[in-house]
């Protein structure tokens, strides 16, 4: 069978891609998570604040460099095997990129090594500044990217001349049509996902009967933020479901299986996409749900996927099923923060034994909801790389397919080396759990007393 360069280039970049976004997504809710603890511990005094704070900096320390790690070969593939787009787009999608760093990476970096390894060397002042603008600088850093992946998809504030892309008004193109609905999507994912995981961790110490006052601080904050924000989250999905139903109508029907337009859409609850055919096989659905969600109109129709040609219809398996994955997630996590605020309204989510094994097996899915969310943005863009500027096929470098094969089969070899390395590593962390500051952090700005030969050795290590 003859490799094709496109098709490689696609999965290398795909593969690369969603090992990538675990980590930034992790690293901006946790490192907004540990600038909450600390500064309810400067308002408090409470040390289980600052004892749960040094636990999960080390897991943040663990997930941020994985995440620069896994990001710059990314940057990479976009001269080595995405060339073309870099010529057509680059005018646009470099300087959003460079105001990234600029503007994010670098504030991070700098305060990085305070929040880091500040805990007994600067003034607790210093240091709680340094962890909320290391949270800031990580959202900062979501704006732009997501800035430059939503133009992808709604480009605007641009013209064309000789088939390169130069920018005309960098407010339009920044704030795409796309963009805000994209932006708080996925922050609000990111948040959602550290949540889960923080309320899965604080189960799994109250079944083992560990770490009793710093479990029960994470359960109650991890389940009074799920409450509130799986719903948001929802209200934030639909809006930008309606979003992309102006712009990318055929994205839509491939996510609801959609394929006549004269027909009101059915909520598709399972199918198996038949594109030859054009039609679903093995469908259960729901008729004219669909379509009263997205058009709020009992008969409402929109744009099926034949209306589109072909060779102008995105793929059909991933965004129909990660979009089914991902809604089915989002509502198992609406009814576990619902369940779990009326367990601790009763005060009995402390004795509810199977509420905390259950919740203890969650922390997945959020990264599983995360990557699924992408497979339906990205592949419903398709044939698109930049929609209605340049398609993906003609994006491509000219470099041989064997080239692509192997350095696929290195980047699925180190990636998996790595992931399963930073993986065992964070479960070690978590297995030793929530041990207080072998030295007390000074309050008040006092210094602390020196530390020793050991303990200096000790610290950064976050041992």
């Amino acid at each position: 069978m003859e490799l094709d360069a496109a098709i490689l280039a696609r999965i290398q970049f795909a593969f690369t891609v969603s090992f990538h976004i675990v980590f930034p997504a992790f690293s901006i809710g946790i490192s907004a998570y540990v600038a909450t603890l600390l500064l309810l511990w400067k308002q408090t005094g409470a040390d289980r604040f600052h004892t749960l704070a040094r636990f999960w900096t080390k897991i943040f320390a663990v997930s941020f460099a994985m995440g620069v790690v896994s990001g710059i070969v990314l940057s990479y593939q976009f001269g080595t095997n995405w060339s073309r787009f870099s010529e057509v787009v680059g005018n646009v999608i470099g300087p959003l990129i460079g105001y990234e760093v600029l503007t994010a990476f670098f504030l991070e970096a700098t305060f990085l090594g305070i929040m880091l390894f500040g805990w007994t060397r600067v003034p607790s002042w210093l240091h709680v500044t340094a962890a909320c603008i290391v949270a800031i600088g990580t959202a900062i850093s979501g704006f732009w990217i997501l800035s430059a992946n939503s133009w992808m998809h709604t480009p605007a504030g641009f013209e064309m001349r000789d088939g390169i892309a130069y920018p005309l008004d960098w407010l339009k193109i920044i704030f795409n049509p796309s963009f805000p609905y994209r932006f708080a999507h996925m922050m609000t994912a990111a948040y959602l996902t550290t949540a889960v995981v923080v309320l899965s961790v604080g189960c799994r110490y109250l079944l083992q009967g560990k770490f009793g006052e710093e479990a029960r601080t994470m359960v109650k904050m991890a389940v009074g933020m799920i409450f509130v924000v799986a719903p948001l989250q929802a209200f934030i999905g639909d809006l930008h479901g309606l979003n992309t139903l102006e712009h990318q109508p055929a994205k839509v029907a491939a996510m609801e299986g959609h394929w006549d337009g004269a027909e009101p859409v059915a909520l598709s609850l399972f199918a198996i996409p038949n594109s030859e055919a054009e039609r679903n096989d093995y469908e259960l659905a729901i008729p004219r749900l669909s379509g009263l969600i997205l058009t709020h109109d009992w008969d409402g129709r929109i744009k099926g996927l034949k209306d589109f040609a072909p060779q102008d219809r995105p793929p059909l398996i991933g965004p129909y099923f990660g979009f089914r994955i991902m809604v089915a997630i989002g509502l198992l996590f609406i009814a576990t923060g619902i369940v779990g605020a009326w367990l601790w309204w009763r005060d009995e989510i402390w004795d509810a034994r199977w509420f905390q094994r259950g919740a203890s097996l969650l922390w997945p899915l959020g990264f599983v909801a995360i990557l699924s969310g992408w497979i339906v943005t990205e592949q419903g863009r398709q044939p698109w790389i930049a929609a209605g500027v340049l398609r993906t096929a003609d994006a491509l470098s000219p470099v041989s397919a064997t080239s692509l094969a192997i350095s696929l089969a290195l980047f699925v070899i180190v990636y998996t080396a790595v992931f399963s390395v930073g993986v065992y590593y964070i479960n070690r962390l978590i297995n030793k759990g929530p041990t207080p500051a072998v030295i007390a952090q000074p309050k008040h700005g006092a210094p602390g007393r020196p530390l020793s030969a050991a303990e200096d050795a000790l610290e950064p290590a976050g041992v």
